[in-house]
C-alpha cells in the first residue's frame, strides 16, 4: 500500500461513516485511511508521519480548540505538497474564499458527496503511482 489519507474531524461518527463508504477500498488496500479528532492531533500525525505517501488531508473547518482554517497554514508549512480539502456544514462564499486563500485545494459541504470525494481520491491515487 503506497497511499495514505488523513481525515480530521471532531465528530465521533465521521470515522465510521468514512470507513463504511470506503470499506472496499480499505479492504483491498488501495489506500489507508487514518483519523484525527482534533487539529492538534492531526498536526502531530502529519509532523511525525513516515509511512506510505500521504496523498490527501480532509479536514472539518469547525472544531473546538483550533479550527480547520487555523490548522491549514500549519499543515501547508509541514507538507506543502499534500492537498487539503476542507469540509464544512456552511458552504458560503466567504468560507470557501478563506479556505482557498489558506491553501486548501477545495471545499466540500456536509453531507459529504462521497461519489465526488471518491473521484478526488482516485485522481490522487493516479498521481501517486
Amino acid at each position: 500500500m503506497s497511499a495514505y489519507i488523513l481525515v480530521v474531524d471532531d465528530e465521533p461518527d465521521v470515522e465510521e461513516l468514512f470507513r463504511q463508504h470506503f470499506r472496499r477500498d480499505l479492504r483491498a488496500q488501495r489506500f489507508a485511511m487514518d483519523f484525527a479528532n482534533s487539529a492538534a492531533q492531526a498536526l502531530s500525525v502529519i509532523a511525525n508521519y513516515t509511512g506510505p505517501s500521504l496523498i490527501l488531508i480532509l479536514s472539518d473547518i469547525n472544531m473546538p480548540g483550533m479550527t480547520g482554517l487555523e490548522m491549514l497554514p500549519k499543515v501547508k508549512a509541514l507538507r506543502p505538497d499534500v492537498p487539503v480539502i476542507m469540509i464544512t456544514a456552511y458552504g458560503d462564499s466567504d468560507t470557501k474564499r478563506k479556505a482557498i486563500e489558506g491553501g486548501a485545494t477545495g471545499l466540500l459541504t456536509k453531507p459529504v458527496d462521497f461519489a465526488l470525494l471518491r473521484q478526488e481520491i482516485d485522481q490522487r491515487l493516479e498521481g501517486a503511482n
